[in-house]
């Protein structure tokens, strides 16, 4: 495939996948949501049964009827049945129909919703919920497209289309011999799997948007509105719930909020605390308590805060060995990277200590949120003295080496000034340029 087609097959492709959000009303830009979308688009025309997965929540009710518009059963019945919802008693009655005075109360025949959806889909919604007895007659039908009324020995023909939805993890359930293992391979021929919303972060205020302009509509009023501190806590809150909870939240402060501007004050009210555990937290400090933050913002000033503290003390520290003295350094002068801290934050036995900075991805993001520090050596120095891939201790001779590497280039190579800012004489720098072969 040439190049031309190839930019040709993905604009279809992307053309088709919006077009597919547009007529059944889905948000979001996710890449995860978009590669399930796709799947459902392509199986559409084959007659193969599809497991929908995702959890309680997401949206996996649109999947079904994306299949049924797209398939050439499009003119036919399309059915969702939810089978959680139907006692254990009539639900063989329910969908595969009944004959009169087969059980108490069949006064008269009744057809099931395998029989009435024949040339059409049929959505089998919490599907891992439905009784052993009943999962034996669902397996036949997909097999073999046949059934029997409750209380008739007549088989019947049908030729549906099934498209499954779960929430529950079925390999764990065949496991524990609540699903037969059989029909959960006969049900999973293709396999979609919706992502939650946690997975989809630069979705969650699109929807909220979307969300609020619907109930300004309908209650006529004038739509509620995030603030930059509330986008930031909506995009890392854990919702549980997925897009049916945060649909809800947003028709709570709706309806509630007098003040149309959300902040991030008034937003943590409607949001269940449970979840307020799973936001982003950071261990600092000696004692290593654990602090938490409103905003992945807060929490890249700490970071950037903790290293400058660090960075003043190597100073310090460097200053005094090229002075020709040797400081006693204790325990608590120096912090020690987290793999060498057991659970009780206690130090594990023949660990090195070194000096622990923030990862090569941490210094990229801080650099973005640094627009109020002024000294921000301190990220030149973390990237110049942490190695990501070897983890290897940094010697105070590399400490020195790079401290006046990094004072030359900031004087741009004048040793008066930098010997001045190192607080040693020139004579000294000089000697210790000789020493360490810096150019």
């Amino acid at each position: 495939m040439s190049l031309l087609q190839s930019d040709y097959f993905y604009y279809m492709q992307h053309s088709e996948i919006q077009a597919t959000k547009q007529r059944f009303g889905i948000i979001g830009t996710s890449e995860l949501l978009n590669r399930a979308i796709d799947i459902a688009v392509q199986v559409a025309p084959t007659d193969l049964s599809v497991l929908i997965t995702g959890e309680s929540g997401v949206g996996k009710e649109n999947f079904p009827q994306i299949i049924h518009h797209y398939s050439h059963r499009k003119h036919g019945p399309y059915i969702a049945v939810n089978c959680g919802a139907i006692p254990e008693g009539t639900i063989d009655s329910e969908l595969f129909g009944h004959e009169k005075g087969s059980f108490t109360g069949a006064t008269a025949d009744r057809k099931g919703y395998f029989e009435v959806a024949d040339g059409g889909t049929i959505f089998l919604d919490e599907v891992g919920e439905l009784p052993l007895s009943t999962q034996v007659r669902l397996l036949r039908v997909l097999e073999t497209g046949e059934f029997i009324k409750v209380g008739s020995s007549k088989t019947l023909k049908t030729n549906v289309r099934v498209v499954a939805a779960t929430n529950l993890n079925m390999t764990q359930a065949t496991r524990d011999g609540k699903f037969r293992e059989d029909l959960f391979y006969r049900l999973n021929t293709v396999p979609i799997a919706v992502p939650a919303l946690r997975e989809r972060k630069d979705d969650i205020v699109l929807l909220f948007r979307k969300f609020a302009s619907d109930f300004a509509e309908k209650y006529r009023m004038p739509a509620v509105k995030l603030t930059e501190d509330a986008k930031v806590l909506l995009s890392n809150y854990y919702w549980n719930g997925n897009v049916r909870q945060l649909k809800n939240i947003t028709e709570q402060i709706s309806v509630i909020e007098q003040q149309r501007e959300i902040n991030s004050q008034i937003l943590r009210t409607y949001l269940p605390k449970d979840d307020m555990e799973r936001l982003p937290a950071l261990f600092s400090g000696s004692g290593h308590e654990q602090k938490s933050f409103n905003s992945e913002r807060e929490i890249l000033y700490q970071v950037l805060f903790d290293m400058k503290k660090d960075m003043n003390d190597l100073k310090k520290l460097v200053h005094e060995i090229m002075n020709g003295h040797t400081p006693e350094v204790t325990q608590q002068d120096l912090h020690y990277p987290t793999s060498f801290l057991s659970h009780n934050d206690t130090l594990i036995s023949g660990a090195a200590p070194t000096v622990e900075y923030i990862n090569e991805k941490q210094t990229r993001d801080a650099k973005t949120y640094v627009d109020d520090v002024d000294d921000v050596d301190a990220f030149q120095m973390a990237e110049e003295y942490h190695d990501v891939d070897s983890q290897k201790a940094v010697t105070l001779e590399d400490m020195e080496r790079q401290m006046i590497k990094l004072t030359l280039e900031k004087h741009r190579g004048r040793r008066k000034a930098a010997a001045a800012e190192l607080k040693i004489s020139e004579r000294t720098l000089y000697r210790k340029i000789k020493e360490y072969g810096i150019e």
